[in-house]
């Protein structure tokens, strides 16, 4: 299996292609997940400016402060630099690398200030979204990408099994979650995203914020939680009941949301569409009397962001292709009394069918 670093070289190509047969002139990516994809770079925005020139030709250059070259070399030691000190413009040292012909795409994040400043270094330009370039390519993982993916996932399933060692009746979720960031820390995760702990009343709110409720016997908790490994990003959900046994209802909307998800499973494969998936997962939730109640969508795109390409939502006809991956999640959200969600990562094999990335236990956990 190539390495990550290999894989990018590769990537640059690709990209490269892609700006030919538009008739763009170059790629302008700064800090964020496509610098990574195109360049193995990993650092955080600020008001310096950091550009990967990438032309049509393949031929990549890393705009940077001339303090940063070092760490650039290390991470990017097959891109030339160009660097600059605290009072040169870096605007127009990035006018002059790209090619004079062409329209220019630029990464979907980049700051308006730094796009403001790129229009006037070069005006009469046209300029595109950079997504136009690299949704195509980020969304089909290579065999690293989906490596890096399932190390990910295996750390947020070893951190879901120690949080079920852990009591949290009497704990406020904030707590909890606190308890989760540190278990993916503990399990390799370099970054902790987000730790939705999701309580009685409270887990009807998909994207609730741990708070000072403290969770009681007879509770269900959404634990929704993730961070990334190099990049890569995790995202799972599970829900559990404080106490020895669920009431019967919350144990019926668990084993719905659980066969909605197998269903989802079942649908996702090559040439399906997007929405086919969610539909599949939705109609086990609808017949099951609940479907005002699942009130998202059935997954969404994964890899160095949390959310990206491609959707599962109604609408969606894209065709699913092998090396996508995904989240499947359906929900059942009753209002003022208690939700469940259940999500892994799964990925389109080579097969044609979708793996899951997350092993934890699918089951209606217990805890004290």
């Amino acid at each position: 299996m190539p390495s990550e670093r290999a894989s990018i070289a590769p990537r640059r190509a690709r990209a490269a292609a892609k700006l030919r047969e538009q008739g763009f002139g170059a790629l302008l990516v700064s800090p964020g997940a496509d610098l990574q994809y195109l360049a193995g770079y990993q650092l955080f925005n600020s008001e310096r400016l950091t550009c990967l020139v990438l032309d049509a030709d393949g031929n990549a250059t890393l705009v940077c402060p001339a303090f940063e070259a070092p760490r650039a070399t290390v991470a990017a030691p097959d891109i030339q630099r160009a660097t600059w000190e605290e009072t040169d413009d870096p605007f127009a040292i990035v006018a002059s690398i790209v090619p004079a012909s062409g329209a220019l795409a630029v990464a979907d994040q980049m700051w308006a200030s730094f796009l403001l400043r790129l229009q006037d270094a070069l005006p009469g330009r046209e300029f595109a979204a950079a997504s136009v370039i690299t949704r195509d390519l980020r969304m089909r993982k290579d065999a690293a990408e989906v490596e890096a993916l399932r190390a990910v996932s295996e750390s947020a399933d070893r951190a879901y099994a120690r949080i079920l060692e852990r009591p949290f009746a009497g704990r406020s979720e904030r707590d909890i979650g606190a308890d989760l960031a540190e278990m993916l820390r503990a399990e390799g995760h370099e970054e902790v995203g987000f730790t939705i702990v999701a309580s009685g009343a409270n887990g009807a709110s998909p994207h609730h914020e741990a708070g000072d409720r403290r969770a009681a016997e007879g509770d269900t908790v959404v634990l929704d939680f993730g961070g990334a490994m190099r990049g890569y990003r995790s995202d799972i959900t599970r829900t559990v009941h404080v106490g020895r046994i669920p009431g019967r209802e919350e144990q019926k909307v668990h084993d719905v949301v659980r066969r909605a998800q197998e269903a989802g499973y079942a649908a996702a494969r090559k040439d399906a569409s997007a929405e086919s998936v969610d539909a599949a997962a939705r109609r086990v939730i609808d017949e099951a009397g609940y479907g005002e109640f699942f009130i998202h969508r059935t997954g969404h795109g994964i890899g160095l962001d949390g959310h990206e390409h491609p959707y599962l939502v109604r609408g969606n006809r894209e065709r699913l292709e092998p090396g996508m991956a995904f989240s499947i999640e359906p929900g059942i959200y009753i209002p003022g009394r208690f939700g469940v969600r259940i999500e892994d990562v799964a990925v389109i094999a080579a097969d044609g069918s979708a793996r899951p990335l997350n092993q934890a236990d699918h089951a209606f956990a217990t805890v004290a």
